[in-house]
């Protein structure tokens, strides 16, 4: 494959998102959050299977003890594909109704780090979490209308978070208890340009943000110096993951959300799933570990 974006599922996603490459099965999942549907495609075979979800759905990840983890709109649920049942972990910001979950990655240590966000997107009551082990935190970062990622370094040690609306990707380490360190400006997007969505880091450290609204997904170096662009035949690319045998395929969500029925009519495709030989190899998805620490007697 060249750079050049190809056809993977033409699905016509409403708001395709938190696209994940599963080792175990080698498949790509991801969700549609307006239509509250999971989806996994097998890019060799062509086989796709799709599930419906009790609310919006932002993520799912795969669990250590088998499943999903899955950010619904109210809180953490464990997702059972087998069964399709959907069962609460943990409920997060329940005094906050008008919020829902977005974005989610895991760390190598198995932590689960994710955002919450106003679902009308306007106001800025979106914040940043952590759950691990049965445990859910609140971290510093919050005050934001859409959040998007976090995404981690290859090292673990730092977190790369982005303000969709306010057009910036930011970084802060990640300190040994589990807290953040402050917040570092890495890139700023003018929204002329479009709106930065979903992050994803590759093995050298990079950047690649996937640009709502502007047509392109972008690698950027951890200082911020942009690298390279891959262009797409529709705007809204929301972002990626890095799959295949090697992690070497880079495959991307899109979205039909807040497409005018013109500009539907011009972009056929949008909402589509594509991929692109990303000439650089990913992170495999570590396993989140959800289940509370026994204690020793």
């Amino acid at each position: 494959m060249s750079r050049q974006a190809h056809l993977v599922w033409e699905i016509g996603a409403a708001l395709g998102e938190g696209p994940v490459w599963v080792e175990r099965d080698q498949a790509l999942w991801f969700v549609d959050i307006k239509k509250r549907q999971v989806h996994r495609v097998d890019p060799e075979s062509g086989d796709q299977q799709s599930w419906e979800a009790p609310a919006q759905v932002g993520f799912v990840l795969p669990a250590k003890g088998g499943g999903f983890i899955a950010g619904l709109q109210g809180g953490l649920h464990h997702f059972d594909p087998k069964k399709g049942t959907f069962s609460l972990l943990v409920a997060v910001e329940p005094d906050m109704p008008d919020n829902r979950l977005n974005d989610g990655v895991v760390d190598p240590v198995g932590r689960l780090w994710f955002g919450t966000m106003d679902d009308t997107e306007r106001s800025k009551t979106g914040a940043f979490y952590c759950y691990y082990r049965g445990k859910l935190m609140r971290t510093n970062v919050a005050n934001i209308s859409i959040t998007n990622g976090p995404a981690i370094s290859p090292d673990g040690k730092m977190l790369y978070w982005v303000d969709t609306l306010g057009g910036t990707i930011s970084a802060c380490e990640i300190w040994g208890d589990g807290q953040l360190g402050p917040s570092q400006l890495v890139v700023r997007i003018d929204p002329s340009e479009g709106h930065p969505d979903g992050p994803t880091v590759d093995s050298e450290g990079c950047i690649w943000i996937s640009l709502f609204a502007g047509w392109e997904t972008r690698r950027y170096s951890p200082a911020g110096e942009l690298l390279e662009r891959v262009r797409f035949p529709v705007a809204n690319i929301t972002k990626i993951a890095f799959g295949g045998a090697d992690l070497r395929t880079a495959f991307a969500t899109t979205a039909t959300h807040l497409l005018k029925p013109e500009q539907l009519d011009q972009q056929p495709l949008a909402g589509s799933v594509f991929a692109f030989s990303a000439g650089v190899t990913g992170i495999a998805c570590p396993w989140s570990r959800t289940e509370e620490r026994r204690r020793k007697r």
